[in-house]
């Protein structure tokens, strides 16, 4: 085995996860037994994929096709996201729901032809679909699903479900054209007289100020929407960050109860195996016991037989004398 090959690791994520540590261990005794050590040490360090982080890996190993749409998808939407494109961002955010809704039905077909998958009212199917929406927004969510290496299931809240509102900032000055601005002074065409033209400068000056003051009552308004919204960021980020160290710590003990349980399941292997030569050797002593009851019944009976020949000689002879 000259290497840990992407054939021999795709077989072991589409391996159902009831059957990885006993794949993967059988793929590190054959990279020993193949002289290649590297391999083998990097073959145990795979670790077994969640159920759903299984059927999630089994799209992405059997229909690539599906994922690499995806992935495009995911980064048209966050460019759309990055852009404000509020029209395409809805646009796209309706593609994704079709897109993800299509693929969790495909999910579901190829765990039907899989013999070792779960029954179909007990896949996982709610964290396939928060997996594959997180691959829209999280970038190194989108690469694992794409390199069918996932282990866990993914999730995110918010992208896409909701498009950002678009944001637009207003000086007050050309905000409104230049044509528009002798529709507000319709009494020149009544037949009013020469001072009705300064009359309405001033009231159009009234209305700029009128409108300048209330776009800034919307700038305010939005700048309060800002802080809160930044708000909620910075406490839904600070959240993410103590579910992630918790996820991350979570693995790291499922890790080592993982290592634990593979040492025992060898363990068990030797211990079995100790077992049932054991169990050879007292079913070898039994046959031999029984063998040496019978020959010592044998001989007893012999001597027994000799001790009689033995007294009806002595008594043979008492009567001759």
């Amino acid at each position: 085995m000259p290497g840990l090959s992407a054939e021999l690791v795709q077989q072991l994520y589409r391996t159902p996860p009831d059957r990885f540590v006993a794949a993967r261990e059988a793929a590190v005794a054959q990279a020993r037994q193949a002289g290649d050590p590297a391999t083998a040490r990097e073959l145990a360090r795979l670790r077994r994929p969640t159920v759903a982080a299984w059927l999630v890996n089994l799209l992405a190993i059997r229909r690539p096709e599906l994922v690499a749409d995806l992935v495009q998808l995911a980064d048209a939407l966050r460019s759309a996201q990055r852009e404000l494109r509020g029209p395409k961002l809805r646009e796209l955010s309706a593609q994704r729901r079709a897109v993800v809704g299509s693929l969790v039905a495909e999910v579901r077909k190829l765990a039907a032809a899989e013999p070792d998958a779960p029954p179909a009212n007990r896949l996982p199917l709610a964290e396939v679909e928060a997996t594959l929406n997180a691959a829209f927004s999280d970038v190194e969510v989108a690469e694992q699903v794409r390199a069918g290496r996932l282990l866990r299931a993914a999730s995110y809240a918010g992208f896409g479900e909701v498009p950002r509102p678009q944001l637009r900032l207003v000086t007050g000055d050309g905000e409104e054209p230049d044509e528009e601005r002798p529709a507000r002074r319709p009494g020149a065409q009544r037949g009013r007289p020469e001072a009705a033209p300064r009359t309405d400068r001033a009231a159009e000056r009234a209305a700029q100020r009128a409108a300048r003051a209330e776009r800034a009552r919307q700038r305010r308004a939005l700048d309060r929407e800002l802080a809160k919204a930044q708000a909620d960021q910075e406490r839904a980020e600070a959240e993410l960050t103590k579910a992630t160290g918790q996820e991350r710590d979570g693995a790291a003990v499922l890790d080592g109860l993982e290592a634990e349980l593979a040492e025992l399941e060898r363990r068990r292997a030797v211990a079995e195996q100790d077992l049932s030569r054991a169990k050879l050797a007292r079913r070898a002593a039994e046959r031999a016991v029984t063998v040496a009851r019978r020959r010592a019944g044998e001989v007893e009976a012999a001597i027994e037989a000799l001790a009689a020949e033995e007294g009806d000689a002595d008594a043979g002879g008492g009567a001759a004398d």
